[in-house]
């Protein structure tokens, strides 16, 4: 093996120093541990990212609806023509002006 390979592929196993039994047994415990906290970690954040998009979700179906309701509403306005007879007359009485003919009908 040359000087290049031991860097890439490290000393070997003859390097390495056998693992005491109670020094393996804690090591293995302690990456029980992490991989679990890790685990606990990625669903607690899965579980923050799924609630994340079903609000984006619900906000953007509330923004369809309203905007459908908009342009319903927009298209069932129909426009009135102005009539002849709407055509009020006002005067000019003591400097202010006075209409008449602006009584709105039925009142």
């Amino acid at each position: 093996m040359t000087q290049s390979d031991r860097l890439i592929f490290g000393p070997g196993p003859s390097g390495r120093r056998p693992a005491n039994g109670l020094v393996a047994s804690v090591m293995w415990l302690g990456g029980l541990v992490a991989t679990l906290a890790a685990m606990a970690v990625g669903a607690v954040l899965a579980v923050f990212a799924a609630a994340a998009v079903a609000v984006i979700a619900v906000f953007a179906a509330v923004l369809v609806f309203f905007a459908g309701l908009a342009v319903r509403a927009r298209r069932r306005v129909t426009f009135r023509a102005r009539r002849a007879d709407d055509v009020i007359e006002a005067r000019k009485v003591d400097g202010a002006w006075v209409a008449y003919g602006w009584e709105r009908p039925g009142r």
